[in-house]
């Protein structure tokens, strides 16, 4: 694959790709430039559209030039694609539309996708008038039906489906509704060059992405140290170890982010400014994470004149202090345990989106530790201090041996000026392509549900949102015994573990039967039904491995049929994909990483299709 590496420059790009592929020529590479160029657009509002993600469009025309561009510059801003399309007009006839990623319109916004259909629209009512006159003279109107449709953006490249699940599809679903070509980047072909735009794609909205996936904040942990590996001398100072080049690009690194994180004794110590001294511009919140609170009363982020500080300590501590940053204008929240996963959460349901770690050693490492730190510059300086008392950038990690290292992922080298920028994720980017197990399976039960598109619903325990849907929910069921008369089942989980010893002609069986068919409660009766199955397993049905599917769907089917409600939640999930989520029954469940074969979920979804009226739905078997 080739080598890829975003970073960033001290030039107004702000984000620079390294390739070594060659300018691609065929089809898909051109996509591949064009969306890439996209992406490029998308970032030049990296910190501006907070907690938006960072669109960018570019209108290719069929003649192979660029018609139009645009990108969302901040929050209530006109939108990238609304941009492009006004300023490409008429050339948006026939064109090609590349957005970095899928609109993701919301609060009844729904510009973006509306801009790439209304050119379509109102270049086809011209084409439509045009009409009428044809119709109404001597041209030959299979010439002029040849080039009526013509008009206005004909296709459209996505570099990626949005993240966020209740938005995703639903802006492709909308262009394709209105007779637009729909192509996303990846999902028909591959190759180095599409794999390439697509992690810029990726890249460009990493902090959306992380958030999504890890409900808290995209966090950067940023440090200039010396060649030894010091951030600064024994005597704690450290102006400066970096030279103005890395400094400047530390200014851009705040500019992009939505705050900046210190911890006391970096106040203490460097007394900081924290703010993105580039002329202008977003000016990040500056937040302080102090257990003590013991700051001093005066320090520069006391200043509220450019932009705000918050502090966050633990509960009760100095409250006198408190009142006194108060009066400065200074919020203080206070948390019953702090710690560096406890403060993100709460920033994350403040919406904060990214956020930029310029603390010490001690507090490096404990964020390190909680897992909230997603990337890393690490600004290296050709210099040596030396000193056994001197801090290093993180602290004690509890590791005691080499093979325990952190690696970084995407690991970028830039120089800039006398220093080395060394970039990484120690995190892995979160994979945008749901996990559905036994995938191909699933779209054989219910061809209507889609690998891209589709909602996931996950269930497991009765009280989850869809529990209900387990075989363990405890609504009793009716099903006709060997002789035709109808017995009453707890759940669903009594019949099927019962039915493991139905027929056999062992007494121990029968009891077996009578046990689990009286059990107080559905795990009660799994309890008996696999510990007797796992000490005489003779005692098992010997057909039990071909019929135990058909068991547990016709005593699904009584449950549903039995229950309105019950069938009204099951039809509510028509186009989701339902997926047991036991981590431990791969097969039943899921799996804990999507490698369970889900039976019990391609069941429901099988049910769900006989409700809907498809007969045609195929059986499943073991």
């Amino acid at each position: 694959m080739a080598l890829l590496c975003l970073t960033l420059s001290a030039n107004p790009a702000s984000i620079v790709c390294k390739c070594n592929a060659s300018l691609p020529t065929a089809p898909q590479a051109l996509d591949a430039t064009y969306i890439r160029r996209a992406a490029h657009l998308a970032d030049k509002s990296a910190g501006f559209s907070s907690p938006h993600p960072n669109f960018g469009c570019v209108i290719l025309s069929p003649a192979g030039h660029v018609a139009g561009e645009g990108y969302l510059y901040a929050q209530g801003t006109a939108s990238a694609e609304v941009q492009a399309v006004e300023s490409a007009g008429e050339r948006c006839r026939g064109a090609t539309a590349y957005l970095n990623m899928e609109p993701g319109d919301c609060h009844g916004d729904h510009s973006a996708v509306s801009a790439l259909l209304q050119v379509l629209l109102r270049l086809s009512s011209v084409c439509y008038l045009t009409r009428m006159s044809v119709l109404q003279s001597d041209v030959d109107v299979d010439v002029f039906v040849a080039h009526e449709y013509d008009g206005g953006v004909r296709r459209v490249v996505i570099g990626m489906r949005h993240p966020l699940q209740h938005l995703r599809g639903n802006a492709v679903r909308a262009l394709r509704n209105e007779g637009l070509n729909v192509d996303i980047l990846g999902e028909d072909l591959t190759s180095n060059l599409i794999e390439d735009a697509q992690k810029e794609c990726l890249l460009v909205n990493a902090p959306l992405i992380c958030r999504a996936a890890s409900h808290v904040p995209f966090s950067v942990l940023k440090y200039a140290m010396t060649l030894d590996g010091k951030i600064a001398a024994s005597s704690g100072h450290a102006s400066w170890i970096s030279s103005k080049q890395s400094r400047n690009l530390v200014f851009e690194l705040r500019g992009r982010s939505d705050a900046v994180i210190v911890g006391g004794n970096t106040v203490r110590r460097d007394n900081p400014r924290l703010t993105a001294r580039h002329g202008g511009g977003h000016m990040p919140m500056r937040i302080v994470m102090t257990q003590t609170l013991d700051l001093p009363e005066e320090a520069n982020l006391w200043d509220m004149s450019e932009v705000s500080t918050i502090v966050v300590t633990q509960r009760g501590a100095r409250r006198s202090f408190q009142k006194l940053l108060a009066s400065k204008g200074v919020e203080v929240v206070e948390f019953d345990i702090l710690t560096p996963r406890e403060v993100m959460e709460y920033f994350h349901d403040r919406g904060y989106l990214s956020i930029l770690w310029e603390c010490g050693g001690t507090l490096a490492a404990s964020a390190i530790s909680s897992g909230v730190i997603h990337k890393v510059y690490a600004f290296v300086a050709p210099k040596i201090i030396g000193g056994r008392n001197a801090p290093s950038p993180v602290g004690d990690l509890g590791m005691v041996e080499m093979t325990q290292a952190l690696n970084l992922i995407d690991v970028c080298y830039e120089q800039v000026g006398p220093d080395m920028l060394i970039s990484g994720f120690l995190q892995p980017l979160p994979d945008m392509i749901p996990v559905i197990p036994s995938r191909d399976e699933t779209f054989v039960v219910d061809p209507t549900v889609s690998p891209y598109e589709s909602r996931i619903i996950f269930f497991y325990k009765t009280w989850d949102p869809y529990g209900a849907l387990s075989n363990f929910s405890p609504h009793p069921i009716q099903m006709h015994d060997e002789n035709g008369d109808y017995v009453t089942w707890l759940s669903v989980e009594h019949y099927y573990q019962a039915h493991k010893f139905v027929g056999v002609d062992d007494p121990m069986a029968q009891d077996c039967v009578e046990r689990i068919k009286s059990a107080i409660s559905p795990e009660e009766a799994a309890r008996i039904g696999r510990s007797m199955q796992k000490q005489k397993p003779d005692l098992i049905r010997s057909d039990w491995e071909n019929t135990k599917i058909d068991v547990m769907y016709k005593a699904l089917k009584s449950k549903f049929s039995t229950y309105p409600h019950l069938k009204t939640m099951l039809l509510s999930t028509a186009g989701s994909v339902l997926v047991e989520a036991s981590p431990h029954d791969l097969f039943w469940g899921g799996g804990r990483e999507g490698e369970g074969l889900n039976y019990l979920g391609r069941l429901l979804m099988k049910l769900r299709s006989e409700f809907l009226g498809d007969s045609s739905s195929p059986s499943l078997t073991v």
